[in-house]
């Protein structure tokens, strides 16, 4: 994918002192006391940069508590006076931005609902055109990768040079343990194609359960983000909105204190060690591409004699056979089972596509 951004670096409009940027505050300003002291334990901790707060809520379902509004906004005031910390809050619609910014809100963040609509994207960028405030985009609900970038894109282009992502992971009817899937790869793929570009983990909307924010939060950290944002509530049991996976500031700190912040750069004889296993690595991937070369080269002699006995290219049983005798033998090697898995889907799905293209050159 050809893309590019011209942002300023974190670093730039932000002070972390070279730690990891962490945003923390309640999934909802419910009430100015509330705020004041969840915001004042935060500060009180001494390991958040930014209090964040959810102003206006974007639910599902009618009747749900969708926030409190502009009512909510001078709270947030009082917050920046009483701690000294800056305040971030979502926007979906250019009359939030306009109210945020008129309350002195200091950064701005889009929804997972709000990215999925490239028109409500758009619309947003139109009314920062001009505005020097930072916004950080959150992937779209769905995994969709081109959305996340439009989105990014769009937002650069009507002049928002202060630029972030939040990867709060994905809706999947397949995920059993997380609220919303990581799907990793899909923020992976996003830094390689902006490698300049902030990434924030947002283990709260990942994990649903604050059992399993550490382990969140830790993978985040282990994949080099740029920082997390976690929601934190005074009595999070008693919070009006996903209470389940908010800690108290007191239990969120030490969970910071916990994790282990790795490395960017390294020795001398450290990097001489990398080389030589990336080596290896890369001769064994030489290798991997070249039997999937040679593996292609016999499916077009499978095609060929379907061909030339009428059989079609797609056989059920077999394909049912490939998955389970492959499954068994990446089990024998201590192989993840979904690799696997996948593995070997796409290389089927593959061999069925070249013996598909190779009986129809023949009879066309």
């Amino acid at each position: 994918m050809n893309a590019s951004l011209d942002i300023l670096p974190l670093s730039s409009w932000i002070n972390t002192e070279g730690k990891p940027l962490v945003i923390a505050g309640p999934c909802s300003a419910e009430t100015e006391e509330q705020m004041l002291e969840t915001a004042t334990q935060i500060k009180e901790e001494g390991f958040a940069h930014v209090v964040r707060a959810g102003v206006w809520k974007p639910r599902t379902r009618p009747g749900s508590f969708e926030g409190m509004g502009e009512a909510a906004l001078p709270w947030l005031q009082a917050v920046k006076q009483q701690t000294g910390l800056p305040v971030a809050v979502e926007v979906a619609t250019p009359q939030h931005i306009e109210l945020a910014l008129k309350y002195g809100v200091d950064i701005l963040w889009v929804g997972a609902r709000t990215t999925v609509n490239p028109f409500n994207v758009q619309e947003l960028a139109d009314a920062l055109k001009g505005i020097d405030v930072p916004v950080l985009v959150k992937n779209p609900v769905n995994p969709d990768l081109q959305l996340w970038v439009g989105a990014l894109e769009r937002l650069n282009q009507a002049g928002v040079k202060k630029l972030g992502a939040i990867h709060r992971g994905f809706s999947n009817a397949q995920e059993h343990k997380y609220r919303n899937s990581p799907m990793w790869n899909i923020a992976i793929e996003l830094k390689t194609i902006f490698p300049q570009l902030p990434v924030i983990g947002d283990p709260s909307h990942m994990a649903g359960k604050r059992a399993y924010l550490y382990e969140i939060a830790q993978r985040a950290l282990d994949l080099h983000y740029d920082g997390l944002i976690i929601e934190s509530h005074r009595d999070p049991d008693k919070a009006w909105s996903d209470a389940a996976q908010q800690l108290t500031p007191a239990a969120l700190g030490q969970m910071l204190h916990d994790l282990h912040v790795r490395k960017e750069s390294y020795g001398s004889d450290y990097a001489s060690q990398l080389e030589i296993i990336r080596g290896k690595i890369d001769n064994l991937d030489r290798e991997l591409l070249e039997t999937l070369a040679n593996r292609m080269a016999l499916v077009e002699k499978l095609a060929e004699y379907k061909r030339d006995n009428n059989v079609a290219a797609y056989q059920v049983d077999r394909f049912r056979e490939v998955l389970e005798t492959r499954a068994g033998w990446g089990r024998s090697l201590n192989l993840y089972p979904n690799l696997v898995d996948e593995l070997f889907k796409l290389v089927h799905m593959e061999s069925i596509r070249k013996q598909t293209e190779v009986m129809n050159q023949v009879n066309a």
